[in-house]
């Protein structure tokens, strides 16, 4: 059996982080690469010490029927791409400019592929946090699809 490439390994691991999400519409989990080690994870969820949809069993945003990608604004959640960053300024430990994210997303309502890269609001804040290139895997009915971007 051959050895599996990075790119690979580090999607498999941000797949591995989004079982911790808390979202009913998707699973994503994110990971911070920098110098070739994992510097910081991150999972969609509510913010730390609130309820989580899958706990109340409600979507907020399903509840007032707003559609994927809409009114993220109205969502409890916060973006495994944004967690990530937030988790690394937690511990201070390591600077985020020129590292990589990677980026597991899995849709749970049936809902289309999306558009391959991570929201404005998560590009917003890699851009000011210096991180300028991801590798985002989407996987929804059984598609999977990879795209690699930069800011």
């Amino acid at each position: 059996m051959g050895r599996i490439d990075k790119e690979t390994y580090y999607l498999n691991i941000a797949k591995e982080v989004s079982q911790r999400s808390t979202c009913l519409r998707a699973h994503a989990g994110a990971i911070l690469i920098k110098n070739d080690a994992i510097i910081a994870t991150g999972y969609s969820g509510a913010p730390r010490g609130e309820p989580n949809c899958c706990d109340v069993g409600i979507c907020e945003r399903d509840k007032l029927g707003i559609k994927p990608g809409k009114n993220y604004e109205l969502c409890k959640s916060l973006h495994a791409e944004l967690n990530c960053i937030i988790n690394i300024a937690r511990v201070g430990s390591n600077s985020t400019i020129g590292s990589k994210l990677y980026i597991y997303f899995e849709r749970l309502d049936g809902q289309k592929l999306r558009h391959g890269k991570p929201c404005f609001m998560c590009q917003r804040a890699m851009k000011n946090a210096g991180i300028f290139e991801w590798v985002f895997k989407e996987v929804v009915n059984g598609e999977t699809a990879i795209t690699v971007g930069s800011l």
